[in-house]
């Protein structure tokens, strides 16, 4: 055979490996307002990037005719390519061959890229659109997916995994996306469940729509699992894209670093009228994050789930830092089950991938109810005290207003491992507020005054002068400096700067047990 006859060859395998489930399954998914695998990699990618692996990799599946449908590629295109010049390996489901289900040879494919991803220290990125288990192939297909959750959970603070969700994903296939670091979603065409509506129907007779029970809105607001909701998958794209210009390649670099043409000593004197005069009317912590940021630029995490507490990441200086802060402008931005959880995995996050925390403290405690402790508040509270005990990174705190109580010392307090704490002179660090303070420390006192009113006004006062301040802490050294509002981002950058040699570690042990 000529040299040419094989080039022929190898142009016409190559034509039909590209066509994926033929051009009518090609039509079919952009009549469903979805874009092919082959086309999402080459939106995500930079230009001209991408190299494929295993392109004509087919299953070996005999029984129910199987043997006689075969397409190259077999449902999944995986490789390699760069983002912004950096490298990342990929794998994309392809809901054209065999409604992008998992056969064993396509999870041999994942699974190849994926160790490809560890040994070369590079992010692995899944963009999933998959039916899920291939029935015809029984056994080999669910071992398929344990294969792939393995080296998910081998992967985990080694190198950053992040997971599109562009079409259906049920079933097992849940727990590889649910291991991985962030889960994006785009709303109406996404939808995550272990079992789908018709089996709750048959089993609990529950009637709900696939959008109901696991859509983008369901999964980003109420269970938490998802992190980022987005109306197209252009959209999923490009923020997976920002996303991973905050994050390193892998566990033993640092985050990158972009020149900014935002003035290290910025003022900004916004910040001086931030926190109201009145200490229970709320603002938003937002405003003080975007105020300090370079240009003004916060990407958030989590946005629609447990707004109490915002998490996201932001840089100083061109430096990548990940902002844990109570939100005053959500109930109050006390902490409670869903925050405690949200917070901790962002920190433990954070930590593994040697990105600093900046801590953004305005707490006024723990959510109080049965409900609350029911649900294990106790549990999930120590899991954010926990996240930041053990965390080795740079860490500074900035107490805003109030820290009182348990969760003044849960929220990355100098006891537990705070490299600097900051406060505003707006700020209040005590057991508690000052009128529950008075009514348990004077109960008798106020018993016996002619008039309660005015002696619990006098009380209150004097407790305020004492304690609802951030000096006697300053003077125990819980708090090492009080800025000026307008002062805080120069001084952040600063401090950073001081601890980017910083050298921390914890015991030798195979791995702790925090409370899950």
């Amino acid at each position: 055979m000529s040299y040419e006859d094989l080039e022929a060859r190898l142009a016409e395998r190559t034509k039909q490996a590209l066509l994926g489930g033929g051009q009518a399954a090609i039509d079919k998914q952009h009549e469903r307002g979805k874009w092919t695998a082959r086309e999402r990699i080459d939106a995500f990618l930079d230009a001209g990037t991408f190299r494929e692996m295993d392109r004509f990799v087919t299953h070996d599946c005999a029984d129910f005719g199987m043997d006689k449908k075969k397409v190259y590629g077999d449902g999944v295109v995986t490789g390699y390519g760069r983002v912004d010049g950096r490298l990342v390996y990929l794998y994309a489901q392809d809901f054209t061959v065999f409604g992008g289900s998992l056969s064993g040879a396509y999870a041999k494919k994942i699974c190849k890229i994926m160790d490809m991803a560890v040994r070369n220290g590079a992010p692995v990125i899944g963009l999933n659109d998959s039916g899920g288990a291939r029935i015809q192939e029984g056994v080999k297909s669910l071992g398929g997916y344990a294969d792939i959750f393995l080296r998910n959970v081998q992967a985990s603070g080694v190198v950053p995994q992040l997971t599109a969700i562009l079409g259906p994903c049920a079933g097992g296939a849940v727990y590889s996306p649910a291991i991985t670091d962030f889960i994006c979603m785009v709303a109406k065409t996404s939808f995550m469940f272990v079992t789908g509506p018709d089996v709750i129907k048959t089993v609990t007779h529950e009637s709900v729509t696939k959008e109901e029970l696991g859509g983008a809105d369901t999964h980003c607001g109420i269970s938490g699992v998802a992190q980022f909701s987005v109306p197209d998958e252009a959209a999923a794209l490009a923020l997976l894209r920002e996303l991973l210009s905050y994050l390193p390649s892998n566990n033993m670099e640092e985050a990158p670093r972009r020149d900014s043409a935002d003035p290290v000593d910025r003022l900004a004197e916004s910040l001086d009228s931030l926190v109201p005069e009145n200490p229970n009317k709320p603002y938003d912590v937002t405003d003080l994050i975007k105020a300090v940021a370079d240009e003004g630029a916060f990407l958030e995490v989590a946005s629609q789930y447990a707004g109490n507490v915002v998490v996201g990441f932001l840089r100083l200086g061109g430096r990548s830092v990940g902002v844990i802060a109570n939100q005053p402008a959500h109930l109050a931005g006390v902490l409670d089950v869903n925050s405690s959880t949200k917070a901790a995995r962002f920190v433990r996050f954070c930590d593994a991938f040697n990105i600093p925390l900046w801590v953004i403290e305005d707490v006024p405690g723990f959510l109080p109810g049965v409900e609350q402790e029911h649900g294990g508040i106790i549990k999930h509270g120590a899991k954010l005290l926990y996240a930041f005990a053990e965390a080795t990174v740079p860490k500074i705190t900035l107490i805003t207003r109030k820290a009182y109580g348990g969760a003044y010392c849960v929220m990355n307090s100098k006891h537990i491992g705070a490299d600097l704490n900051f406060a505003w002179p707006t700020a209040e660090i005590a057991v508690m507020g000052a009128d529950g303070a008075v009514s348990i420390i004077f109960r008798r006192e106020l018993a016996a005054a002619e008039d309660q009113e005015s002696k619990r006004e006098e009380l209150v006062a004097a407790y305020k002068d004492k304690f609802a301040n951030p000096y006697r802490a300053a003077e125990l050294g819980y708090v090492d400096e009080i800025l000026r509002p307008r002062d805080t981002r120069h001084r952040l950058i600063e401090a950073f700067d001081s601890l980017q040699n910083k050298r921390a570690s914890n015991p030798p042990k195979k791995h702790g047990n925090i409370p899950l």
